[in-house]
């Protein structure tokens, strides 16, 4: 009987915190190995072909880590990274992603999606911990920013002044990041007055 020290299941578990099937496969356990270790309760079901170890802490910001093992090519922006980012109050009830221009959009029953389609999502991305293990695709505090400038009639102009505001009082973002996701988002002149008025 193998022990958790030398299981490739409880290291994998260990190393990644969420481990896909696919992963484990890999590791020599499918099937029967995979089944035996999930009625001893050495593994757990999580989702649909996610597993974790029995003692791994449940986190708030689970479902999002889900998402983003279940779906690699998305990346959370606006609301929902301003939340992940701590710049607000409000707890949306969709998740925001970006996915790729030409990306299959990701069809979930449960939690209802806003899906942005950008022509490269992949830049200004920070890999966001989410228990110290797994980590999940967001946009930079800087660019979530001027994404809400961007995207102001959707979120709401008073939703980005404050996450600017925030962002800057709480030292999350330099003014030099700011400005550079200004120009890469087009809304330099849009933000040139609330910046300005921050220094």
């Amino acid at each position: 009987m193998q022990t958790k020290l030398n299981n490739p299941a409880f290291e994998l578990t260990r190393t990644k915190g969420l481990v896909r099937a696919g992963e484990l496969a890999l590791a020599g356990i499918a099937g029967e190995k995979l089944q035996q270790l999930l009625n001893r309760g050495s593994l757990v079901r999580v989702s649909r072909g996610i597993y974790s170890s029995p003692d791994r802490v449940v986190t708030e910001k689970d479902q999002l880590a889900l998402i983003a093992i279940s779906h690699p090519h998305l990346v959370f922006c606006l609301l929902t990274a301003l939340q992940i980012h701590g710049l607000t109050t409000q707890a949306p009830h969709e998740v925001w992603v970006a996915i790729p221009s030409k990306a299959r959009a990701p069809k979930l029953a449960y939690p209802p999606l806003r899906i942005f389609r950008l022509s490269n999502p992949g830049l200004c991305i920070e890999q966001k911990s989410v228990d110290g293990v797994v980590y999940i695709p967001v946009t930079s505090v800087a660019k979530t920013i001027a994404d809400c400038f961007k995207f102001r009639n959707k979120i709401g102009f008073d939703v980005a002044l404050e996450a600017l505001r925030d962002a800057w009082q709480q030292k999350k973002v330099s003014m030099d990041e700011l400005w550079k996701a200004a120009e890469l988002c087009r809304v330099a002149n849009v933000m040139r007055p609330y910046l300005e008025s921050l220094v």
